[in-house]
């Protein structure tokens, strides 16, 4: 026998989960629980005799030989279940730690609701739902996403309520049941927990605690709570009542920053976000009133921990904004909107706020000829916010204002020291920014990813940074890969502040040279030349290092802002925020920053919602402009999403594909070195396909080709092993061996000579192009080749560059013309003769053309066969020789 459980107390997701499994398989007994919400009872009550449900003794006298539990990962007793009976689980809560490791998950997914699971497989089997199960199954999922509007839900619910809505489920049927009035017995626990109710302010937070006796309650606790949050509106509810079970605690949250699913677990309970439940059981003789005291102080004591303080203005804004003074005229100030892009300027004079210079001013002073100062222009008014308002009051600030940009002011001085736009805004309450203080740190994934030595300087930088007050970060490729536990040891800081200053302080206390380069605000700390005194200084101890745990330098990089002059420029650079320097890169996901200095050490800062496209596998431009800033970002795009297997986000493509001509502009210098990164790579092939597909390659040169079956040609010219034989040199053309026969087997089979043409193109090397325009000829000679005598052969190919030959059997030709090159390679080149120059002049052969006549002929001699000893060597030699002076 084969039955379906759920936990006690169940509400409509626990029912409709139930339904949910026998309807996939009717064989299946869905058996309610004894103890379930009033609703839920009511629900049963009148319809249960057209649904599946069975009661626990009305189970047949048969061995269970499989239990599914759904919502939920406790089972409970049944009879003629034993230790042999199989128990699988469905759900769509965190998997319990302590879960038997002899069950089975058959599905454990962060879902609003467990329900949405199985109706997603009942679309996909097309299975007919009645009006009555359609709407059960829509219960189930109203109930455990607030009707859609908890955190918790994912799109996926929402489809699957409207397919339910679809299929018939009746929305008045779901509003009867998911909201009923309290009983009598409720409404006087109600009663008794209005006049015990406490308010308190944790971490910014509004939080009510009601506590009382509900020993002689007979329905839920959960319709109370209901009641009190919506009556109240908390940021979060915590309901204590004494029951005949124990303390019963229903929690509920009408926020992200308050998790009342931990703060259940930690008594043992579990749940949702937004709501969750625990029984506490009462401990030795304590009576009912002093465990519910125990309990309450238990949760006052525990809340710090588990609420975050909300999002602050200070924590989203930009620092260092561009501020301009009245006087400025107003075609200067559309120059630094165009350059900066921004849509409004505060205002300042003499330090403070006096209005704010929008765009749309400015863009209406133009075009009537009017280029008045700011100060006529800007919308005059002294609005203002400070680091530590909440969001509501700075999005009341912009309400009540029209302000899309509100100046961010020191509480001590009034000195403008940010700026916040409703974008800043925008994004949090999406939930692409991961800001808030705590929310995440790094620090023990840095700790596991980094050698010793390489950790120490990180604790020495951030320890430097902090006593300068200067915030020092890690951002891009370092930071994305280690979320994406693939972590390097190789990174780069940025400094929001003075970088050289910082290096130039590190270098002087720990020892190394500094390298700057004052207009970028760049410098290079050397560190190789020293490293063991180094590492001694460091740590404070002796400490053994191998060869690279230290870098041979750092890179310290002052936070800076780009701006392009035109397309396919190279930018023009001018200090800024890290906000403003994580804003040029590339695409969100490289715009991660870890924050070094002092208490910050390992806080992620994620202002362009790169975790989120992390977590959904995009890569995803920071703005429409990007690929007409940088056209090769379309060709990092490519090689992002190819390496990660992720997907070029919609929009971004739609950009892409808008952007391609652009490629067109690029020099050839930029073109190799996005294509030499991309040789780099472990899938290149997969990278090149993917090029074609999107156009870019034809984009680049109307003539550049990649087809499919290159991909074993280039995978053999990287990584196969070559023979000795082959004599590669290490280089060629200045460029790894390795990448220049990649770049000969890709451009070689190209048509008439435009491989030559592209090679030009990129500034590939000269020796590589002279090597493309042999292959190509000698690719086309190859099977004519196999019929003519050896020393022809070797008269061809030995003038022929090694690598262009490699590329040639790389690319592989019939057997025969792969067979005379390993001929030519093994043997025929090494195959020489005993006579030399010096030899003829002994034998007195005046000197001339004559001698390379000779030693020619004696070599093909020997390559075809003719003559096989030095004897026989001697004796052609002298027989041409004789016939030399005969016809002198």
């Amino acid at each position: 026998m084969h039955i379906a459980l759920t936990h006690e107390q169940a509400d409509f997701d626990a029912l409709a989960s139930l339904l949910g499994t026998w309807l996939l398989d009717e064989t299946i007994l869905p058996v309610l629980p004894a103890r379930m919400n009033r609703n839920c009872l009511a629900f049963i009550a009148f319809y249960g005799s057209d649904l599946p449900f069975i009661k626990a003794r009305e189970l047949p006298p048969e061995e269970v030989e499989t239990i599914t539990l759904v919502d939920t990962q406790t089972s409970i007793t049944v009879k003629r279940s034993s230790e042999r009976t199989r128990v699988r689980v469905i759900d769509h809560h965190p998997q319990r730690a302590d879960l038997p490791t002899h069950w089975d998950i058959l599905n454990l997914e962060p879902l609003g609701a467990c329900t949405t699971i199985f109706v997603e497989r009942l679309h996909e089997l097309k299975k007919p739902l009645s009006s009555l199960q359609a709407s059960l199954l829509l219960l189930g999922i109203y109930e455990d996403t607030g009707s859609l509007t908890y955190a918790s839900t994912t799109a996926r619910d929402m489809r699957a309520a409207a397919y339910l809505l679809e299929e018939g489920a009746s929305l008045q049927l779901t509003m009867d049941y998911l909201n009923p009035p309290l009983t009598n017995g409720q409404r006087q626990v109600y009663e008794r927990l209005l006049s015990q109710m406490e308010n308190y302010k944790i971490n910014g937070q509004k939080i009510i605690i009601v506590r009382g006796d509900a020993q002689d309650l007979q329905e839920e606790i959960s319709s109370i709570a209901h009641k009190l949050r919506d009556l109240f509106d908390p940021d979060a509810l915590f309901v204590l009542v004494t029951t005949k079970e124990g303390i019963r605690l229903v929690a509920r949250a009408t926020t992200n920053h308050v998790d009342v699913s931990a703060i259940a677990a930690y008594f043992g309970g579990g749940g949702h976000a937004r709501a969750a439940a625990a029984l506490v059981r009462q401990e030795g003789n304590l009576t009912p009133l002093v465990a519910l005291d125990k309990t309450y102080h238990d949760l006052l004591t525990i809340l710090p921990d588990f609420i975050r303080p909300p999002v602050s203005v200070g924590q989203i804004m930009s620092r260092h904004p561009l501020m301009i003074p009245p006087e400025m005229p107003a075609r200067e100030a559309a120059h630094l909107m165009q350059r900066y892009g921004y849509e409004g300027y505060p205002v300042i004079k003499e330090g403070q706020v006096i209005g704010l210079l929008t765009r749309r001013a400015v863009d209406r002073a133009l075009a009537h000829k009017l280029n008045l100062p700011a100060g006529s222009l800007m919308e005059a008014n002294e609005i203002k916010v400070f680091p530590g308002d909440s969001l509501d009051h700075l999005q009341q600030i912009m309400i009540q204002s029209g302000w899309g940009q509100i100046p961010v002011v020191s509480p001590e001085d009034g000195e403008v020291i940010g700026i916040v736009t409703r974008t800043d805004v925008l994004k949090i309450q999406a939930g692409n920014n991961t800001l808030v203080s705590g929310r995440e740190n790094l620090t023990k994934q840095l700790e596991a990813a980094l050698p010793p030595a390489r950790l120490a300087l990180l604790k020495a930088i951030s320890e430097y940074a902090y006593t300068r007050r200067a915030a020092a970060y890690i951002v891009g490729g370092f930071v994305r890969d280690l979320l994406l536990e693939r972590p390097g040891i190789d990174f780069d800081v940025v400094v929001e502040g003075d970088a050289i200053a910082l290096a130039r302080a590190l270098a002087s206390k720990f020892g190394g040279r500094v390298v700057t380069h004052k207009r970028f605000g760049t410098a290079k700390w050397k560190i190789e030349p020293e490293q063991t005194a180094f590492i001694q200084k460091l740590t404070g101890q002796e400490a053994a290092i191998s060869p690279g745990e230290l870098p041979e330098s750092l890179d310290l990089i002052s936070a800076r802002t780009e701006f392009y002059d035109y397309p396919t420029a190279l930018p023009t650079v001018e200090h800024g925020s890290i906000k403003l320097d994580l804003h040029r890169r590339d695409f969100t996901i490289n715009t991660l920053a870890l924050r070094l200095d002092g208490r910050h050490f390992g806080e992620l800062y994620d202002y362009y919602g790169g975790l989120h496209d992390l977590k959904q596998k995009f890569v995803r431009v920071l703005h429409s402009l990007s690929f007409v800033d940088d056209p090769t970002r379309m060709l990092r795009a490519v090689r992002f999403e190819q390496r990660f297997h992720f997907k070029i986000e919609q929009r971004t493509l739609q950009l892409v594909s808008e952007a391609r001509e652009l490629l067109r502009q690029l020099s050839g210098h930029r073109l190799r070195h996005e294509f030499d990164l991309i040789l780099a790579e472990e899938k290149p092939a997969r990278m090149f396909s993917r090029l074609k597909e999107l156009g870019l390659l034809t984009a680049i040169h109307p003539a550049l080709d990649w087809k499919e079956e290159q991909a074993a040609q280039l995978q053999r010219a990287l990584n196969a092993p070559v023979d000795t034989a082959w004599q590669l040199p290490p280089t060629f053309g200045r460029i790894p061996v390795r990448r220049a026969l990649a770049y000969l087997v890709w451009l070689i089979p190209l048509v008439e000579k435009k491989g030559e043409t592209i090679a030009q193109k990129l500034h590939l090397p000269v020796v590589i192009q002279s090597a493309l325009n042999t292959g190509r000829q000698i690719r086309g000679e190859l099977e004519s080749l196999v019929s003519t005598p050896a020393s022809q052969v070797v008269e061809r190919l030995e003038s022929t560059p090694r690598p262009a030959l490699y590329a040639l059997y790389c690319l592989g030709n019939s057997p025969a013309a792969d067979a005379l090159i390993e001929k030519y390679i093994a043997n025929w080149q090494h195959i020489h003769i005993v006579t030399d120059g010096n030899m003829l002049r002994k034998m007195g052969v005046p000197a001339g053309p004559i001698y390379s006549h000779i030693l020619n002929t004696l070599r093909s001699a020997r390559l075809d066969g003719e003559i096989n000893t030095d004897e026989e060597e001697q004796a052609l030699l002298s027989q041409m020789i004789r016939t030399i002076t005969k016809s002198a």
